[in-house]
């Protein structure tokens, strides 16, 4: 079965759509700061320690972020010029920009390169992709196709990094570990309520029915996880047999009364497993990232930055940097052209 490959851009993103700005963003989980100053080499956006970081792979980043937004809900965001849309787009270009950087820097540490294959991949996108650009995109960015092709190199190393920061966290995860079991509960807050429910259960009536007369939850019946559950609910819950009921819980400021339907959910638990895998591989990740951020410096060069606006490029509508790597960086196969 392939596994499914880590997507840099539609993880980033959609991370970076919850940032307010500049002055705080995430990246991943980590915080990372953007102190402003001028930078010796005029043309460097961004520095990383003693790393520095042309604006033009910044302007690479950043058009295309502006059409991905604009395009994002099926209307044309930039029929009229905001400046709030611009500098938020901004925002999210240093970010991504910077992340993929951190994570680059990482590898080199590691020693870590491209192979020849990934190479050449990153050559033919950097081909398709630079021929697709018309000659107002190609001014704006300012990019050759041999520089566009460092650009999707340095993507690919990253995720290469990815994955090798993340080897190990596929091993087999126990049915225990992620079994779904379902089940119904009846939730009261009230001692007196609590009493009702138990003497109509103690005289044989339905569950379900006293539920429909008591629950306060508004949930009757559902799928469990575990770690949905206070630790010493889900113990209790956990360990019901299929048709048993629990003694009454304390919890939430009130008290349950368990009931399992089915103690292991197995196409659910199926799922669960995949969840948890996904889980690990991101704390792993993160563990590795922060020591990294945390022990850097970053500067941006904000009055070079500023000066780059978006107001006048109606003219410039690429989009596809990322789907044409996603294209010859696919799921366990190298794409080959003729």
């Amino acid at each position: 079965m392939k596994k499914k490959r880590w997507k840099l851009a539609g993880i980033f993103l959609m991370a970076a759509l919850t940032v307010p700005s500049l002055g705080g963003c995430k990246v991943g989980n980590t915080q990372i700061r953007l102190s402003s100053g001028q930078l010796r080499n005029h043309n460097a956006i961004v520095r990383i320690n003693d790393h520095k970081y042309d604006i033009r792979y910044a302007k690479l980043y950043l058009c295309n972020y502006r059409n991905l937004y604009g395009k994002a809900y099926g209307t044309d965001l930039w029929e009229s010029y905001d400046a709030d849309l611009e500098q938020y787009v901004k925002d999210v270009t240093v970010q991504e920009l910077t992340h993929i950087a951190c994570m680059d820097i990482l590898a080199e540490n590691q020693d870590m390169h491209l192979s020849e294959q990934e190479k050449k991949q990153a050559a033919r996108a950097a081909k398709e992709y630079y021929q697709s650009l018309t000659e107002e995109e190609k001014t704006f960015i300012g990019l050759y196709e041999r520089e566009i092709r460092t650009a999707y190199e340095e993507y690919a190393l990253a995720e290469k990094l990815y994955h090798a920061l993340t080897q190990g966290t596929d091993e087999e995860i126990s049915d225990d570990e992620a079994r779904v079991v379902r089940v119904q509960q009846i939730y009261v807050k009230e001692k007196e309520a609590l009493r009702a429910v138990q003497e109509n259960l103690a005289s044989g009536d339905d569950f379900a029915s006293v539920a429909s007369a008591y629950n306060q939850s508004r949930e009757f019946e559902r799928t469990i996880a575990r770690g949905t559950y206070p630790d010493a609910m889900e113990e209790i819950v956990f360990n019901l047999d299929d048709g048993a009921c629990s003694d009454v819980i304390a919890a939430d400021d009130g008290y349950y009364i368990i009931r399992c339907l089915n103690k292991f959910e197995k196409d659910l638990t199926e799922e669960n497993k995949e969840k948890i895998r996904v889980k690990k591989k991101k704390e792993r990740f993160e563990n590795e990232y922060q020591t990294f951020v945390k022990n850097s410096t970053f500067c941006l060069n904000d009055n070079l930055w500023d000066d780059v606006t978006l107001k006048d490029v109606s003219g410039i509508g690429t989009d596809s940097f990322f789907s044409t790597y996603e294209k010859y960086f696919t799921t366990g196969e190298n794409t080959e052209t003729t």
